[in-house]
């Protein structure tokens, strides 16, 4: 199963391995457990610090396609059921890596935040292998297992056990449980995890409540394809750099097919954003990733409070925080997120294998969507609400050849029906008769463009009717040395090539501001410390 190749490159990776880590395998009969095993015993053959054991682990697992990884015999959290290949092929090695020492990559906060929780979690998470959204959940909660011994997950391959999947009624992926209890569903991040944490324990947030950083020069708020060029033009003029962000890559790790990033011919979502990770790991740039911006007090500085419970303060910011799939708003939509409506076809349309479904939505991602559902489902029907597609006509002629995809125009959507908390049906209008029409189906995929991350700014700076931060040619807000870039802005034609232009021209700006202004807000800075010493 794994071949020359990858198993020369697990030679690389595990070359410094500290630690003796042993997969423990249970015993027992599964029409997969052979090639689990096979699969192991490849695996653990690149190193004598990596073992396989075949054991009895009764009320550890639920299955002999179970195993979990112990560290010189002590069990450290993490299980898997199934064969953890494709997309979670990654998550096992990283546990692997981590598990023998190799650094937990979480800001020091997190960590703190983690390694204080009391209670007892027990955490299942439910994939598809295809899902290119789970090995983040899975990864995450694996870290949180080794920094904390109450803390114990379990990635489960949804397709190996449909008994489970049909029990709890899951329909789309990643879904976690906590303790037998769903914690979080469908498309989840690990800032999502972070904040549910502090959901159930605020109190661990007080473990960072006294960390303060020095002042910095620009602080960047969202790590997408704005962000990280705001980041990287600041740090390569020397400045303090802080970048914070739910995700490195933000909604461009969502995106599998991008065609228009020029000089680039090709590239996916996942494959971009690990670029742009990799690029901005060339500077200087402090990273709070998994995080968000919780409060923004303005002033000279900027006071920036994170869910970690962290303050920076800041002489800039600039606002990258991109933008979020807009939702229908019609009833039966939110009601069933998870069962049956989703919002990524690459994540979710592997639970809809032979099934009828919809995509709302004639733009490119929603021809895309249909395009590649067609492949996996039974029939695509594409609800377009303007009489005309938006999408390139390239897309629509290639959906338009494909036999099981229905594109109908002028309709609106008016409601998603579900019988037994399932999707079943959906209800629309022609636009021209007005009549209302019901067509069956099992899933319905939402594709009607992006609203942006602005909520969090309040009345900070002014915003358009749409939500938009509103901007000049320099990127300036309302507010002096506040700047903003990107989807989250008014700039015309949401592309990532024009958010990277933007996020570059958000920190010349910024740079060009603090040299008009740096020494005085530095002085400011030193005053303001100063007076709050002799006051404590």
């Amino acid at each position: 199963m794994l071949n020359n190749q990858i198993l020369e490159a697990l030679k690389g990776y595990t070359a410094k391995m500290q630690k003796t880590v042993t997969f423990v395998l249970q015993t027992g009969e599964h029409s997969k457990r052979n090639e689990l095993k096979e699969f192991l015993t490849s695996f653990v053959s690149v190193s004598d610090k990596l073992q396989l054991e075949e054991r009895d682990l009764s009320g550890q697992v639920r299955s002999p396609i179970s195993f979990i990884l112990e560290v010189d015999g002590n069990d450290t959290g993490i299980r898997f059921s199934g064969i953890p290949s494709g997309h979670e092929f990654n998550s096992l090695v990283l546990a692997v890596l981590q598990a023998a020492g190799s650094p937990v990559k979480l800001d020091d906060s997190l960590k703190k935040m983690v390694a204080k929780v009391q209670q007892e979690m027990n955490f299942e998470v439910f994939i598809s292998l295809s899902c290119h959204n789970c090995p983040d959940v899975v990864q995450a909660l694996n870290q949180f297992a080794l920094l904390n011994p109450n803390i114990k997950t379990e990635m489960i391959d949804g397709g190996l056990f449909q008994d489970m999947i049909k029990e709890r009624d899951i329909q789309g992926v990643p879904s976690v449980y906590m303790n037998g209890e769903l914690f979080a569903n469908g498309k989840v991040t690990a800032a999502e995890l972070i904040d549910k944490l502090l959901e159930k324990d605020p109190s661990i947030a007080q473990a960072n409540s006294d960390e303060q950083m020095p002042l910095q020069d620009v602080v960047v708020i969202g790590g997408g394809p704005a962000g990280v060029g705001a980041a990287i033009y600041s740090a390569r003029k020397g400045l303090k750099v802080t970048l914070i962000a739910d995700r490195i890559g933000g909604q461009v790790k969502d995106t599998m097919g991008i065609e228009n990033l020029i000089s680039v011919p090709k590239t996916t979502g996942p494959e971009l954003s690990g670029a742009l990770q990799q690029h901005l790991n060339d500077y200087d740039v402090t990273v709070k990733e998994h995080l968000r911006v919780t409060d923004i007090e303005q002033g000279d500085i900027k006071s920036v409070t994170l869910s970690s419970g962290e303050v920076i303060d800041s002489k800039t910011l600039i606002i990258a925080t991109g933008a979020k799939w807009r939702e229908l708003g019609i009833p039966g939509e939110k009601e069933n997120i998870g069962n049956g409506v989703a919002y990524c076809p690459h994540c979710d349309g592997p639970f809809f294998k032979g099934k009828d479904v919809a995509v709302i939505g004639g733009g490119n991602s929603g021809i895309e969507a249909a395009l590649d559902l067609a492949g996996i489902v039974k029939s695509v029907t594409v609800f377009e609400f303007m009489p005309e597609l938006k999408a390139d006509k390239v897309l629509v002629d290639q959906a338009e050849a494909r036999d099981n995809i229905t594109i109908l125009r002028n309709v609106a959507t008016k409601e998603i029906h579900s019988e037994n908390g399932k999707v079943s049906a959906i209800e629309y209008q022609d636009r021209a008769t007005e009549a209302l029409h019901t067509q069956k189906l099992d899933g319905v995929f939402v594709q009607i463009g992006l609203v942006p991350n602005s909520k969090f700014l309040g009345d900070l700076v002014e915003l358009s009717r749409f939500g938009e931060v509103v901007i000049n040619e320099k990127c300036e807000t309302s507010q002096p040395g506040i700047f903003a870039c990107g989807d989250v802005t008014t700039v015309p034609y949401k592309q990532i090539v024009v958010a990277m232009g933007e996020g570059s021209k958000a920190s010349l700006a910024s740079f060009e501001y603090l040299l008009a202004n740096s020494s005085r807000l530095e002085k400011m800075y030193q005053d303001h410390q100063s007076s709050q010493s002799e006051a404590a």
